[in-house]
């Protein structure tokens, strides 16, 4: 027998008569501040969620020792000793449909400067249809959206003919190990849909990102040069850095032979996202460190990234007096995956 069909106007009003609940939901959800290491409250508020609508819930903290093996692990950037995901599950009487899993992440990004903000970014205001704070768009609508989905199938008087797995994961934000250990602990299904906030539409192709991060030293000195002018390591770190922009040229020119990007502006970004230095106005800085968030075609080997990135710094190092003989050293210190094509 054919499955019955639900109207798509049925389903609709369904999710518009629980939007406000859904809307207050997310508002609930956005206060908490699940920047990374600090996600368990969060968690444990949608583990409370999801137990409060019949599903059988799984919360564990995430071991790194079981996933760092795993292809697609990524090396740990904040501690996990307090990182915890949550999946609830719903099972169907008799299974006969395709399984689904609805993938969000918990955890965001820190806030920047709070002068920049016009209010509390962990205090939710709805203006002109938008609603305002930090992770409301990134992407605690997308997990709130989920549950509220299935609520509204409910309503109906419907339920989903295979398993549905909602997961609410931890990590997403410098690794991905988050929805790795979903992988670990046996979660799997026919499909997967993560709701980010992008266009309205299905995206099937992505870049990888790299991150990693570099340590320049300098000569400190007196900042008269009375003795010695030494060789300041922030300046000597825009050498590296202005090498590491010109492959980022490079790596963007090779985007017409790529058939999901040759189109796209600019689909490979160096982003210089952090950077430190110097201790003292008068003192010639000694040290300087900054940190880079880099994209990868799909199909581009990791292999292949990490040894062009690590040779361009080398190479620029031994173009300059000082640094040949005080090499930078980089080390890779979160995201590390694969671009992916789902055909």
């Amino acid at each position: 027998m054919m499955p019955e069909r639900i109207a798509d106007e049925a389903i609709l009003r369904a999710v518009d008569d629980g939007f406000a609940r859904q809307v207050a939901f997310l508002q609930d959800l956005v206060r908490f501040p699940s920047q990374r290491g600090e996600e368990h409250p969060a968690q444990s508020f949608m583990a409370a969620a999801y137990e409060a609508d019949g599903y059988a819930v799984d919360m564990w903290r995430v071991d790194v020792d079981e996933i760092r093996d795993l292809p697609g692990f990524s090396p740990v950037a904040v501690s996990y000793d307090d990182a915890f995901n949550v999946v609830a599950t719903h099972t169907p009487r008799n299974a006969t449909g395709r399984s689904l899993i609805l993938n969000g992440h918990i955890d965001v990004v820190p806030t920047g400067p709070l002068d920049r903000w016009v209010r509390d970014p962990y205090d939710p205001v709805i203006e002109d249809g938008w609603m305002h704070g930090r992770g409301a768009g990134d992407m605690k609508a997308g997990l709130s959206a989920c549950l509220y989905a299935l609520s509204a199938l409910r309503s109906l008087g419907y339920q989903p003919a295979a398993n549905v797995y909602l997961q609410s994961v931890v990590e997403e934000e410098c690794t991905g190990n988050g929805a790795l250990a979903c992988l670990q602990r046996g979660y799997r299904a026919d499909a997967a849909f993560i709701p980010e906030p992008l266009e309205p539409r299905l995206m099937r192709a992505q870049v990888g990102p790299i991150w990693f991060r570099v340590e320049v030293d300098g000569d400190p000195q007196h900042a008269s040069g009375a003795f010695s002018a030494g060789a300041n390591a922030i300046e000597k770190a825009f050498v590296i850095i202005q090498a590491l922009k010109q492959l980022e040229i490079v790596w963007n020119a090779r985007k017409v032979d790529d058939r999901h990007f040759h189109d796209h502006p600019h689909p490979i970004r160096f982003n210089l996202g952090k950077i430190e230095g110097g201790e003292w106005t008068s003192s010639v800085p000694a040290r300087c460190v900054f940190e880079m968030r880099v994209a990868t075609y799909p199909g581009q080997r990791l292999e292949d990234a990490r040894a062009e990135l690590e040779a361009c710094i080398a190479d620029a190092a031994r173009a300059d007096p000082f640094l040949a003989n005080r090499p930078p050293k980089m080390t890779y210190n979160g995201f590390m995956a694969e671009g992916y094509v789902l055909e």
